[in-house]
């Protein structure tokens, strides 16, 4: 069983700022890469950012400048700073741990 949770979602005004954290159990969190990926109201699930266990990162170009993945290997922790968020950005954001699977999400809402 995938034990990923999510927290740090909400509702934030356009321009702000959200971090979302994913604690991980530690059978699936060392030495694998993680990553965050989003699913829209209208479906579209898109992989945002990955970064490996030593912390090589990569982030996807609609997301570049604004989000940052960081990941606490002490604590068994993956983080998704937001910032300037958009009414776009409106999704469930989930984490993943490659190859075990997905969190259960966590709502980002973005509206004034």
């Amino acid at each position: 069983q995938v034990k990923l949770v999510e927290s740090g979602g909400g509702l934030v005004q356009p321009g702000g700022s959200l971090r979302l954290s994913c604690a991980a159990s530690s059978d699936i969190f060392k030495p694998y890469t993680m990553g965050w990926d989003r699913q829209t109201p209208g479906n579209q699930r898109e992989v945002l950012a990955r970064i490996t266990y030593d912390g090589i990162t990569h982030h996807e170009d609609s997301i570049k400048g604004r989000f940052i993945i960081s990941r606490d290997n002490a604590k068994n922790t993956v983080y998704l700073q937001m910032n300037n968020l958009e009414p776009e950005d409106t999704a469930v954001y989930f984490c993943f741990s490659e190859p075990w699977g997905w969190g259960q999400g966590t709502q980002v809402t973005v509206s004034s």
